[in-house]
């Protein structure tokens, strides 16, 4: 009799509070083609339905390949970036040409290279007197051109610490407490240096999709805790992504996976 072959599985995801789905996939790259799979159909979706995509995106190492895959990749060459307005969860006050900014490496991979207007991309002035103010305002005054409860961003791509913080809402920060603002400067002993400007708690979790994407077995410690739900937000900030009438969607790899 032949040897069976064992049947392969993705890993069981964990149970995450307040996530509408957790998907999971041993491969990293499986993980983006979920993740920009889902992207495509959100946007389509929300230019048929508004006219405009409103897509907040994060920095970091590990959504560099999706933002490339996203341009190079012939299933989302139908990703509708003439329609898109492109902003930035969260920024270090550094100028755009520095290594550590976010804008910089996101306007060389999507900016540069797709057919979004430029009236349409919406870097944090991070080097200006008051940086949040101006990116409030700026959110506020797009945003106005949508009926009302439907102003609100689109898909807000977020990832997560090795400390558990996300966006630029690190644990014991002043951000962390804030609700009556968008965005603010986050700064102080509790911030990685250099200062930074973030959205906060109130307009992600008003945001009509949140995707997570964390991969690494630096997450797993963090992913078990949030599991957990014992902590506080002002000790785990991941455990504030909280939505508000939207949906919450993680995605990551097995090596993160509890």
């Amino acid at each position: 009799m032949s040897e069976a072959y064992p049947i392969e599985s993705d890993p069981t995801p964990p149970r995450l509070p307040s996530a509408d789905a957790v998907i999971v996939r041993d491969d990293i790259d499986d993980v983006y083609s979920a993740l920009a799979a889902d992207i495509l159909v959100h946007a389509r979706n929300c230019v048929r339905q508004f006219g405009d995509f409103h897509l907040a995106l994060s920095g970091g190492s590990t959504p560099m390949p999706l933002y490339r895959r996203l341009m190079v990749d012939p299933a989302y060459r139908d990703l509708p970036w003439k329609f898109t307005h492109l902003w930035i969860v969260d920024e270090r006050r550094v100028p755009f040409t520095d290594e550590k900014s976010n804008f910089g490496h996101i306007k060389e991979l999507i900016a540069d290279h797709s057919d979004i207007p430029e009236a349409n991309v919406h870097p944090m002035r991070v080097m200006e007197e008051r940086p949040d103010d101006l990116y409030e305002e700026e959110l506020r005054g797009v945003l106005a051109w949508r009926e009302k409860g439907h102003d609100r961003l689109d898909f807000v791509l977020l990832g997560m610490g090795n400390d558990g913080h996300t966006a630029s809402l690190f644990p014991g920060s002043p951000a962390i407490g804030v609700r009556d603002r968008l965005v603010v400067v986050n700064a102080g002993p509790r911030v990685t240096p250099p200062d930074r400007v973030t959205m906060t708690f109130p307009l992600i979790n008003a945001s009509r999709f949140i995707a997570v994407l964390v991969s690494g077995a630096g997450k797993k410690e963090k992913i078990a805790e949030l599991a957990r739900n014992r902590s506080s937000v002002s000790d785990l900030p991941m455990g504030g992504i909280k939505p508000i009438g939207g949906v919450l969607r993680w995605y990551m790899d097995s090596a993160a996976c509890p």
